[in-house]
């Protein structure tokens, strides 16, 4: 048996300005995902967990916390820009051209804008990418410009690994 390390992430050097990355998992946000997170943000806007008040509105139902969605699009990317983070320098030119509600499904892309030496440090690299989250009909619900400080490849904290005699791990009921 061949043990098979899991995908680590992208380093500095794996990036080139043009590519666009689908990112792999899409998530259906419930109405516990929209109150838990509006309640810890404490964000008191009416529309997003009164139902009545929500129902009051041209949309007729609660909006999902725009907060979320950044967080949610973010986390989705990760895997692809960001595994591989020293620091999360900033998010410019969020928009929000669609409403998000729950029992949506969002997914993302993401396209490198920039990537560059970093001036101040020789183990990372500055890369910009411009995310895009979607509904499940494809609609964009969001777009922003996300730059970060990546790891370049060898200069990144080591992982730890388990030592795995997979003789002994192997199932003996087979």
């Amino acid at each position: 048996m061949t043990l098979i390390p899991s995908w680590r992430g992208r380093f500095f050097e794996d990036f080139a300005v043009g590519d666009v990355y689908q990112h792999a998992l899409g998530r259906t946000i419930t109405q516990t995902d929209n109150a838990w997170f509006t309640l810890l943000t404490q964000n008191t806007a009416a529309v997003h967990v009164d139902q009545h008040y929500a129902a009051q509105t041209e949309y007729g139902r609660p909006l999902v916390n725009s907060t979320f969605t950044l967080a949610l699009v973010t986390g989705q990317s990760v895997s692809d820009i960001s595994q591989n983070v020293m620091a999360n320098l900033g998010w410019d030119s969020v928009t929000l051209p669609h409403p998000v509600f729950e029992g949506d499904t969002i997914y993302s892309t993401s396209e490198v804008l920039e990537v560059r030496e970093s001036r101040s440090r020789a183990n990372v690299g500055i890369v910009t990418v411009r995310t895009t989250g979607y509904n499940q009909d494809g609609v964009p619900v969001i777009h922003f410009k996300r730059t970060v400080m990546v790891y370049r490849r060898g200069q990144a904290p080591e992982i730890p690994t388990v030592a795995l005699n997979l003789d002994e791990n192997v199932d003996s009921r087979r």
